[in-house]
């Protein structure tokens, strides 16, 4: 799995521009030190500023990869690094964002935006205040004192998405974030991720098992069963579906499945 040229935005936005992390796994096996290893390694290399989308289907060590990069995992073989150094265990700068909303219940909406900031001992005014300018990009500016039982799962996963967010990380790990959401649903939560990280720089691991999820999200394909990485003619854009560059390359995904 080779490098790749950061993404380039192409429109201008409201967030924030940061550096995003460079993220690379070097030889890398995966798996729990408890459990047998996944078969074969890993070589990825993930440039500031990329969304790669990580593609492959149940049991395949997508979610593992994901967790070995946010540190929780430690690699059974092999070198991981952001920006150079070996990763040690998780880091303020690396945000992840399940599937499931992984919301604290008990904290208001604003609350559960805030924690990030509150680990970090952010003052309370700033706090609030970066915690509600976030809530308003993912359009839930009426909803800060709610609960997460009062809103539908669409609108949790605005929340936890403004959560990652609010802490301005350089790296977002996510993991088929939008993988329990109707189609309807999944595709506003598609064109809101798109929308609200233009322009941020940040970097993206993107894992789903969803192929046109992946051709719509991704600048790269990183295929698990294959070891291929494969860019994407035009990220974003849905009006490409049938361009004959994203036909071939549907179809050279799904045969590699």
């Amino acid at each position: 799995m080779s490098p790749a040229s950061p993404a380039s935005p192409t429109s201008k936005s409201t967030a924030p521009v940061q550096q995003g992390a460079e993220l690379a796994l070097d030889d890398v096996r995966l798996g729990h030190r408890a459990g047998q290893a996944l078969p074969g390694t890993v070589r990825l290399r993930i440039a500031p500023g990329e969304l790669v989308a990580v593609l492959g289907p149940s049991g395949c060590g997508k979610s593992t990869l994901l967790r070995t990069l946010a540190g929780l995992l430690p690699p059974l073989g092999g070198r991981v690094t952001q920006d150079g150094t070996p990763v040690g265990g998780p880091a303020a700068d690396r945000a992840l964002v399940f599937q499931e909303d992984a919301l604290m219940p008990w904290r208001s909406v604003r609350a559960n935006v805030e924690l990030p900031l509150a680990v970090r001992r952010v003052a309370r005014a700033d706090r609030q205040r970066i915690a509600d300018d976030w809530l308003r990009r993912v359009g839930l500016a009426g909803h800060a004192r709610k609960l997460p039982h009062q809103l539908s799962g669409g609108q949790r996963q605005r929340v936890q998405l403004a959560r990652a967010l609010a802490g301005r990380p350089r790296a977002v790990l996510m993991d088929e974030p939008f993988g329990a959401l109707d189609p309807h649903t999944r595709a506003e939560m598609q064109d809101l991720l798109v929308e609200i990280l233009r322009g941020t720089g940040v970097t993206v691991v993107f894992v789903t098992h969803d192929v046109d999820e992946a051709l719509y999200l991704g600048d790269r394909i990183a295929l698990l069963t294959s070891g291929e990485v494969l860019g994407v003619p035009h990220p974003r854009q849905r009006d490409a579906h049938e361009a004959p560059g994203t036909i071939g390359l549907r179809r050279h995904v799904l045969a590699s499945l």
